[in-house]
């Protein structure tokens, strides 16, 4: 199975670029090709970078769509997702989206953990009227915050507070807390399940196309 990763960033770190990717084949066994939109390397960080970065996720599809068996927006603000998958004919996933399904199979309250001030629309309406808490660590503005020790320790720290808080899952709010590979982490520490949400568009996608499970 072909699939295309589309990150609604910009970067030339190779190891930044194909990090979800190398953790889609490991767990999936995809053959990934990996894309970055153009012009973004904040990412999608609130309403301007969203509106900024669906038409560029859009034209990424339609561009990838002879090449694979579906696409794979890997952020968790799923830009562009609607339209992606009117204008395509493979099926569309978006991080978002699949993330909270996973969470709301999971029940009980979800704890999101994202961006310091901006949780995405695509999480919070998915998994809206079931009970959630939402917390980011301070100065995280955007994904790149992620990156940093501060903003990592920062999410550990938040996540910890989300479980006191009442959370019975955490789902992870930002494709950037994906790439640091923090869900193990989490886990292990706090003794509740946690969902990666790009792992999660993933096992959609797997599910969906019938793929044999890796050994």
């Amino acid at each position: 199975m072909r699939i295309a990763v589309i990150r609604a960033l910009t970067t030339s770190d190779p190891r930044l670029q194909h990090a979800h990717g190398r953790a889609l084949e490991r767990a999936y066994g995809f053959h990934v090709v990996t894309r970055c939109i153009p012009d973004q390397p904040r990412g999608v960080h609130d309403a301007a970078s969203f509106a900024e970065a669906a038409p560029k996720v859009v034209a990424m599809a339609r561009e990838l769509e002879g090449q694979v068996d579906a696409v794979l927006i890997s952020c968790t603000a799923d830009p562009g997702l609607s339209q992606a998958r009117r204008a395509v004919r493979v099926p569309v996933v978006g991080a978002g989206a699949a993330g909270a399904a996973a969470a709301l199979a999971m029940g009980g309250t979800t704890g999101v953990l994202g961006l310091e001030r901006a949780i995405p629309e695509a999480v919070t309406d998915a998994i809206w009227p079931r009970p959630s808490v939402t917390a980011g660590p301070a100065g995280v503005a955007d994904p790149a915050g992620f990156h940093t020790p501060t903003g990592a320790f920062g999410a550990v720290a938040e996540a910890a507070h989300l479980r006191d808080a009442g959370a019975d899952v955490i789902l992870l709010g930002s494709a950037a807390l994906s790439s640091i590979g923090i869900a193990p982490h989490l886990r292990r520490t706090l003794g509740v399940p946690v969902i990666d949400p790009v792992l999660a568009a993933g096992s959609a996608l797997a599910s969906a196309l019938g793929l044999p499970a890796v050994a």
